[in-house]
């Protein structure tokens, strides 16, 4: 068994492992880049070949995650996708949106490239392979422990991320050895509304976990939201607008949540209406009613009151592009809340541009904003952006809230971990700037855990190190001074550490038995 990382691997979008067990190969999540990592590294090209795929597990539906998915269809993977009831509904409309960009954005660049009598480009992918994909998703429920092959089998728990999102468990044999393989996905910031907390795993022989907060506390999210409902009331008694790039899948509804608390306390201004512009919010706000049964209890308690959490008076969603721009002529007593959350495409960079350079207005971040997005430079303190080719001056107020964040904070990530009563016996992260890994490493070494940061290309062995005893004695090297290596490495918790991650295909037999030794020394 081994795994492959070839995305979110030392960075935060284009999730993307894979594992190869026996004759099979696994890919966990299939995730696009984005922002500066789409300009590093590009959506177009896999580290493998997609028709040699045979299964994908999802760990959720964000673009990240899963938006590389038609592009894999495109290039001949036919094998099974699995996710969860709700994580498969969200992912056919963010996956039929996303293609939908992809056409319009090689529609666009296509009318430029031909006045400069240059060749036309393709989409990254089209509706088609999207509808194609989607042909291929399973659904598999929380708590549900499913074979997927002999030797291999899965489960899903709650990660409380967004609707849906899991925490996947893999149980695997290969000969006679079982190792329990564990994948975080994205785990859940504590106190988010709708979502259940992330459920704790009680052993892992092996744990990828992402690290985006690692380096970071969140505030109190009752203090953000107090903030926020601060922010509203101020900004519209200036006579401005606000305005939230927000995702639309997870982040707009519990915004939505949040609002409608606010309301029914009667603590929003009364003139205040609230927008929601973005046809895939929408339509994703009505699968989050579908699944509401997902929701954490709280939630469902408001709802057998007769509160109807995600509506409120005063809240409007907009469809048409003629709905959109009639927003950008209201000057003033607007929430606009829109899609994208970084700001990279979609509606909100028009409302932008219609409302940051008035002081009167504020732009809140309520989500990750991934270097190089625009709403990671709006965020850094830029004066000036370019949008739709002309430069807008930075004048609204700018507030960014960690605390809403979908994701654990350092805190959280630290205290799931210390929650595996058994193992792990490696931790590799992922789904982190450097910065943050990096923390978090130091973090959960400190406590003696064996943890590596991931980087793009990795593959990495998961060996039993008994098994590796033929392959030594193959080689010239005198048997006595091998039995002799192997009889101390039973013994000394270091050497067994060191043997589980020597690829024996790689590296000389001398310089193993050197290491041996020099480590046998130090003791």
């Amino acid at each position: 068994m081994r795994i492959e990382f070839s995305g979110a691997a030392g960075t935060v979008t284009g999730s993307s492992h894979l594992l190869r067990v026996k004759d099979k190969r696994i890919l966990l999540d299939c995730g696009l880049y984005q922002g500066k990592d789409e300009k590093d590294k590009g959506n177009d090209v896999f580290a493998f070949i997609p028709s040699t795929i045979d299964y994908l597990i999802l760990s959720h539906a964000h673009i990240d995650h899963s938006g590389r998915i038609p592009l894999l269809y495109k290039r001949g993977f036919r094998g099974k996708v699995f996710a969860t009831p709700p994580a498969k509904a969200l992912a056919e409309i963010l996956l039929m949106d996303s293609a939908y960009i992809h056409e319009q954005d090689a529609e666009w660049e296509n009318k430029k490239r031909q006045r400069k009598g240059l060749d036309p480009v393709e989409p990254l992918y089209t509706a088609k392979d999207a509808e194609g994909a989607l042909t291929l998703f399973e659904a598999i429920d929380f708590n549900q422990r499913t074979v997927l092959f002999p030797g291999f089998e899965m489960q899903f728990l709650e990660a409380g991320h967004m609707l849906g999102a899991a925490i996947t468990e893999l149980f695997i044999q290969e000969e006679e050895r079982k190792v329990k393989l564990v994948y975080t996905g994205d785990l859940g910031n504590q106190g988010i509304p709708l979502m259940k907390e992330p459920v704790e795993v009680d052993e892992a022989d092996f744990l990828i976990m992402e690290s985006t907060y690692g380096n970071r506390l969140h505030p109190d999210n009752k203090t953000e939201h107090e903030e926020l409902i601060s922010i509203i009331n101020e900004t519209y008694r200036k006579g401005g607008n606000v305005i939230i790039p927000s995702f639309a899948v997870g982040r707009t509804q519990e915004l939505l949540y949040i609002l409608n608390e606010f309301q029914e306390a009667g603590r929003l201004e009364r003139g205040v209406k609230v927008y929601v512009d973005s046809p895939l919010a929408s339509k994703s706000t009505q699968i989050f009613k579908e699944y509401s049964r997902y929701f954490d209890e709280e939630s469902q308690e408001r709802m057998r009151r007769g509160d109807h959490v995600l509506e409120f008076r005063n809240l409007f969603f907009t469809e048409s592009v003629e709905d959109s721009m009639e927003l950008n002529r209201t000057k003033k007593g607007c929430v606009i809340i829109s899609a994208s959350g970084m700001a990279t495409a979609g509606r909100i960079r028009h409302h932008l541009k219609h409302n940051l350079w008035r002081s009167e207005c504020s732009v809140v971040f309520v989500g990750y904003q991934a270097e190089g997005s625009l709403g990671r430079i709006i965020q850094d303190g830029a004066k000036t952006v370019n949008l739709f080719g002309e430069d807008i001056a930075v004048h609204a107020k700018v507030y960014s809230f960690s605390g809403l964040s979908g994701h654990a904070d350092r805190r959280g990530l630290y205290n799931w971990v210390k929650a595996i009563r058994k193992g792990p016996k490696e931790i590799f992260l992922t789904h982190g700037d450097l910065s943050a890994a990096t923390a978090l490493k130091e973090l959960l070494s400190g406590d003696g855990y064996n943890v590596r940061i991931a980087k793009d290309g990795d593959i990495v062995p998961i060996r039993d190190y008994v098994k590796l005893v033929p392959k030594i004695e193959e080689t010239d090297l005198e048997k006595t001074a091998v039995a002799t290596a192997l009889s101390r490495l039973r013994k000394k918790e270091d050497l067994i550490k060191y043997i589980e991650t020597v690829d024996f295909t790689k590296v000389d037999t001398d310089e193993i038995l050197k290491d041996i030794s020099n480590i046998l020394k130090k003791q």
